[in-house]
């Protein structure tokens, strides 16, 4: 029995050894209402044909785990209610309980690698939630970077997450951090966040070159790869950090906790931006499935040429 489906488009891809880029579907059902969901996602699907790859958009329905969605696939889980937001632990229950399932982060990179996949496209992964001395609230993505190896292309990690434990958490699990082109760590609507990144990389062919370094040498786990918010769609640090600050206290006045505090801030974000974020957050996913299809590229390129 084989674990996963493949789109006719992804498998295609495969056959002819082209470049393929993963993509998340929480942005779908946990991130934005019906129809504008649906419209990101081809949008965000179209910028990696744009860029010279081809995208495969994962996700479960009524158990099979998809990688790659027909366009018809994308409008019924884009209409679809009750869907779990899977991560690790939740993915193997998903498929044999034969539910529908949109795939985290972690999700993600465990469907891609299965699948043979090597590039990852996101908004921003998740982190060390602010409090977490206390609530220990700590997201799957840290440990599934440091397990699968698959590049995961991220504008920095949520800006509502404490970002100098997030970084110390993945310090500590190995998992290369490469600023692309800064040498700031990017705060996902912001290009800034005031923290040094650990590496820098300015081009997708040096990218490229370290993940199949790590491939080469067998070491376990991925890279992060934390590319900036384009400059015209960025909100400042400054701006957002009293809204942050804001929507954190409320989230824990109304006893919000786990896999809910997340997409509440991201709408309380929404509210408080009069829409900003959101706008912001389609450009910033835009810009990192640009630069995971010229990585992804860099890699098919490199083994062609072995």
């Amino acid at each position: 029995m084989s674990l996963f489906t493949l789109s006719p488009k992804v498998a295609a891809a495969m056959a002819a050894h082209q470049p393929i880029v993963a993509l998340e579907s929480t942005i779908i059902t946990h991130g934005m209402p019906y129809p504008q969901n649906v419209e990101t996602a081809r949008l965000v699907e179209a910028t990696v044909r744009e860029n010279g790859a081809v995208p495969a958009t994962i996700a479960v329905l009524n158990g099979e785990l998809l990688i790659g969605l027909t366009d018809a696939q994308l409008e019924e889980l884009a209409q679809t209610k009750d869907v779990m937001k899977v991560s690790r632990a939740d993915l193997p229950v998903c498929m044999a309980t034969r539910r529908n399932g949109a795939t985290t982060v972690a999700a993600t990179m465990i469907a891609a690698h299965l699948a043979g996949i090597s590039v990852f496209a996101t908004g921003g992964i998740g982190g060390v939630h602010r409090g977490a001395e206390e609530s220990f609230d700590i997201s799957a993505d840290l440990t599934e970077l440091a397990a699968t190896p698959v590049s995961v292309v991220a504008a920095g990690a949520k800006a509502i997450l404490d970002l100098p434990k997030t970084l110390e958490v993945l310090e500590t699990q190995g998992v290369p951090v490469i600023a692309y082109g800064q040498d700031d760590f990017p705060a996902f609507w912001s290009r800034q966040s005031g923290i040094r990144a650990p590496l820098r990389l300015d081009h997708p062919a040096e990218i490229a070159a370290a993940h199949l370094m790590r491939v080469s040498m067998g070491l376990p786990g991925g890279q992060l790869i934390a590319n900036p918010i384009p400059r015209d769609a960025e909100i400042a640090n400054d701006v957002l950090a009293p809204l942050i600050d804001q929507a954190t206290q409320e989230a824990a006045d109304q006893g919000i906790i786990g896999k809910s505090v997340t997409p509440f801030m991201l709408s309380r974000l929404f509210e408080l931006t009069e829409g900003q974020s959101l706008t912001a957050n389609i450009a910033l996913v835009r810009n990192n499935a640009r630069l995971a299809a010229k990585i992804a590229q860099e890699i098919v390129a490199t083994k062609k040429n072995a």
